[in-house]
């Protein structure tokens, strides 16, 4: 199967969307800060967002380890488990940092408030999956995976910084 990140780069209309609205580009993948995972596995910064946020492969692997994002103030959450579930959360829900309830009501005032300024928005998404091969979930659905992997397997991810050894506050919480 071809790599996720080199369809990102090779699809112009994917790698915009991916910007804007979604916030997350692959040449910002250095955090600037020295951190580490309490468990010690392995921990790859990938992409990041226009805010200081990185987003990191955990573990050993290709594009189907779990991904990690942190933000710049200090707190972290597992968001995905590989790349194509990130790149679809990313997709259908780029406002999900805003997305504190979780709920589809939620997240479709967050997107009116997007459609505002970007009225081709569900086109321009719609082309980008396409482009990268995936399939949407529904927007409700995205966001239950996204606390369900927060606040399962998100447990036993803890992001550290490193010269205090102090973790990471959590972005999401049951």
């Amino acid at each position: 199967m071809p790599s996720l990140i080199a369809a990102v780069r090779e699809h112009h209309d994917a790698a915009r969307y991916l910007a804007w609205p979604g916030d997350f580009e692959l040449e910002r993948g250095d955090h600037g800060e020295d951190v580490h995972l309490a468990s010690g596995a392995a921990l790859e910064g990938f992409a990041g967002d226009g805010a200081g946020g990185t987003y990191f492969f955990c573990g050993d692997g290709g594009e189907e380890r779990p991904v990690l994002y942190a933000d710049s103030e200090g707190g972290a959450a597992l968001v995905a488990i590989g790349l194509p579930e990130l790149l679809r959360l990313l997709l259908v829900v780029p406002w999900w940092r805003d997305c504190q309830a979780f709920t589809a009501e939620e997240s479709r005032e967050l997107a009116a408030e997007y459609l505002e300024d970007m009225s081709d928005l569900v086109a321009r998404r719609d082309r980008a999956a396409a482009a990268l091969g995936l399939d949407l979930p529904a927007e409700a659905d995205a966001l239950v995976r996204l606390r369900e992997v927060a606040t399962g397997a998100g447990k036993d991810f803890i992001l550290v910084f490193t010269p205090e050894n102090e973790p990471y506050d959590p972005l999401i919480t049951g």
